[in-house]
């Protein structure tokens, strides 16, 4: 079984121009922890995810230095999200992210992803976003395949 017949097609992308605002909006309404993040020419360039958006809140070594851990003020610093929002993508982003291919086998893709610790991972072909792969896509293929198809051969 390969990627391509398992991976999500629907994809929401945004470009590195696009405001977090926006991307926070999509990711708060729809439920979606990482998003592509893909240049004019339909390139894909990088991901933003949920992580990238919050890692800019948490007080900056300098800080803790300077003030020590336990005399930070992380009211004050959850007040500066206002200001992240108003950042692009590409200030945030992580760029040249890890990628699976379509015709990769979808235990090779998941071993990716175990080994890096992503639920998700965008498909790409030749540069080009083609996809999205999540473990959940990966478990359901596998069970269909081995437990549900089964389960109807028998009946």
């Amino acid at each position: 079984m390969q990627v391509h017949e398992v991976m999500s097609r629907a994809i929401r992308s945004v470009s590195p121009d696009a405001k977090v605002m926006e991307v926070a909006s999509i990711m708060c309404l729809y439920r979606i922890p990482g998003i592509p993040v893909v240049a004019d020419d339909g390139e894909l360039v990088g991901i933003i995810a949920e992580k990238d958006v919050l890692h800019s809140l948490f007080p900056k070594l300098e800080n803790l230095m300077e003030e020590g851990m336990g005399n930070v003020d992380l009211d004050k610093q959850i007040a500066k999200y206002k200001d992240v929002l108003a950042l692009s993508v590409s200030d945030l982003m992580t760029r040249n992210p890890i990628t699976v291919s379509p015709d990769m086998h979808v235990l090779r893709a998941a071993s990716v992803m175990v080994r890096h610790r992503f639920r998700r991972l965008p498909v790409a072909h030749e540069g080009m976003l083609v996809g999205m792969l999540s473990l959940g896509d990966l478990h359901k293929a596998i069970f269909h395949l081995n437990v549900a198809t089964k389960k109807l051969a028998k009946d």
